[in-house]
Order: structure tokens, then sequence, then C-alpha cells
């Protein structure tokens, strides 16, 4: 079973658009909040569920705006699943729409 993900990342929240065999879905992944409704301070959780997301993907693309895809990658890299990343990208604030059309574009031929 063949899947493809593409997900934008920022710091705060990541949306996963995932193709496979058995069809297309749309996740999104949320910072947590403390109970003062800050960002947690502890980030790994956040990314631990990105990666949990994506993890079984044979092809992966990033994009984002900031430091978080860089950091998703380097986690990639220490589970040396970096060979499954086919594009890194800079992208501005998008919508869902733009995502899936972005992720359509890169993995339907």
């Amino acid at each position: 079973m063949k899947k493809e993900v593409g997900l934008w990342i920022d710091q705060a929240k990541a949306v996963i658009f995932s193709l496979a065999d058995e069809g297309a879905a749309l996740k999104r992944v949320a910072l947590q909040k403390n109970v003062t409704g800050e960002n947690s301070d502890d980030p790994n959780i956040f990314y631990n569920e990105v990666l949990a997301s994506i993890r079984d993907a044979e092809s992966i693309l990033i994009f984002g705006p900031g430091e978080a895809k860089v950091e998703l990658k380097h986690r990639l890299e220490l589970l040396d699943l970096q060979g499954r990343i086919v594009g890194f990208e800079t992208a501005d604030t998008m919508t869902d729409n733009q995502i899936v059309s972005k992720v359509r574009h890169r993995f339907v031929k």
C-alpha cells in the first residue's frame, strides 16, 4: 500500500494531507496549550504526534513558513527516515484547500 504525505507546519500547528490506495485524508495537529492557555513548554508531544501521522509514508513533502519544518526534518533524520523526504520548501500561511492542492499537484500524476 503506497502512502504519500504532504504537510504544512509551523510552531503551533501542522496540517497533514495523506494520499493512499484507500483514499485521501486531512488531519490537523496542534501544539497543546498548558493550563494557563500558553503553548506547552515541551514541543516533543507535538512533533511526536506529527511523526506518528507520517511515519508510514513512502514519500513526504514538508513545507511551511519557519523553523518547525527544519526541526521536523531533523527528527526524521534521527529516525533514519530522511530518504522519504521528496520536497522541503518555504511557504507562507496556507488554507486547507491550498495545502491539498499543493500536495495533489506534487503526487497525483
